[in-house]
């Protein structure tokens, strides 16, 4: 009981904190971000992009788009995510294959989920697809969706995906006690799209359309591509962390107080885990002593919390009931390649 009126009073707390000029829309259609809504095709003025490394969250397929006042640029930067002008909208939808082997079958689209910023800031909104799947709906409190779906293997697979509610959104959107957006970096961005007219770096097709500004000459290179294996393991795995953890596990995060930071821009060893003792060593350490011991990773708390799919135990708490089967293999490889 007092955990749900701990949950309404902050739900009541964020929507008086959402401006007149705000106004959350019903249904997503109302926006109008969609020639065809159920196909995810986009209206002109709404631009789709990807991430280098995106967020693993239960095999999910991931469709994002982004769109922005006309006339207005967004600023470039490289390791923080683009300031972005007031009227901004970052959308992202969830969705599972019909079959993994051949996409043109379809989807079943799960949920959408907004950033709006207004002139107060960011705030998160979500939206469910109704069974229909002809639209999505404003919810607040979340949802637990039955979901199945064929792998690239030709296996069935189900799973119980959580819709987070919009107190849930915050814990990972925070930055210093503000909602912020996680992905649209330059390290993160500075890859190639397969847009209508065909193949084209997103950060050059963004000054292109005259979007996006303050681009150095010399970019840095982008975060690497985790799975791509021609890139070194050490780089494949802080990209992977980085996507994945550091949003909290960063200065100023969700995780700020534990001192482990997983940024891709993080260079101090103790604070990426290397021999570092928990803060709280509870049943999330596994009896273990060190977040990362190098050279031995089924010794490190890490590895463990990530192969887990115990709810106390595992991380990230949130967008995870399975295991990252691939990914598993990988932390533990770099874990054991560290002197």
């Amino acid at each position: 009981m007092i955990k749900i009126l701990n949950f309404l009073f902050l739900l009541v707390c964020f929507l008086t904190a959402i401006s007149l000029e705000a106004s959350p829309k019903k249904l997503l259609s109302d926006y109008n971000f969609f020639k065809e809504i159920e196909k995810q095709i986009p209206n002109e003025n709404v631009i789709p992009y990807h991430l280098a490394s995106p967020l693993f969250s239960d095999y999910t397929y991931k469709f994002r788009f982004v769109s922005m006042p006309n006339g207005e640029f967004a600023q470039y930067n490289y390791n923080e995510v683009f300031n972005f002008p007031v009227g901004t909208k970052i959308i992202k939808t969830f969705a599972y294959p019909v079959d993994d082997r051949d996409l043109s079958l379809g989807f079943q689209l799960l949920e959408t989920r907004l950033l709006i910023k207004d002139k107060n800031g960011w705030y998160p909104l979500s939206y469910i697809w109704k069974e229909d799947q002809d639209d999505a709906e404003l919810k607040y409190i979340g949802k637990t969706i039955n979901a199945k779906w064929i792998d690239k293997n030709g296996v069935q697979q189900v799973n119980r995906y959580r819709v987070p509610n919009i107190n849930q959104c915050g814990s990972c959107h925070n930055l210093n006690k503000v909602i912020m957006p996680i992905g649209p970096k330059g390290r993160n961005l500075d890859v190639d799209f397969f847009y209508q007219h065909g193949m084209e770096n997103q950060i050059d097709y963004w000054e292109k359309i005259n979007i996006l500004e303050n681009i150095p000459s010399n970019r840095k290179n982008p975060t690497a591509i985790w799975n791509l294996e021609s890139e070194t393991i050490e780089n494949r795995a802080r990209a992977y962390l980085d996507i994945n953890c550091a949003h909290c596990h960063r200065e100023g995060g969700s995780a700020g107080n534990s001192g482990f930071y997983l940024s891709h821009e993080e260079t101090n060893n103790t604070s990426l885990g290397i021999m570092k003792k928990p803060v709280a060593a509870g049943r999330g350490s596994g009896g273990l002593k060190y977040v990362i011991k190098p050279g031995i990773s089924e010794e490190s708390i890490l590895l463990y919390r990530m192969a887990s799919t115990d709810p106390g135990v595992m991380m990230p708490e949130l967008s995870r009931n399975m295991e990252h089967k691939e990914a598993i293999p990988l932390i533990k490889e770099w874990i054991d390649s560290i002197n």
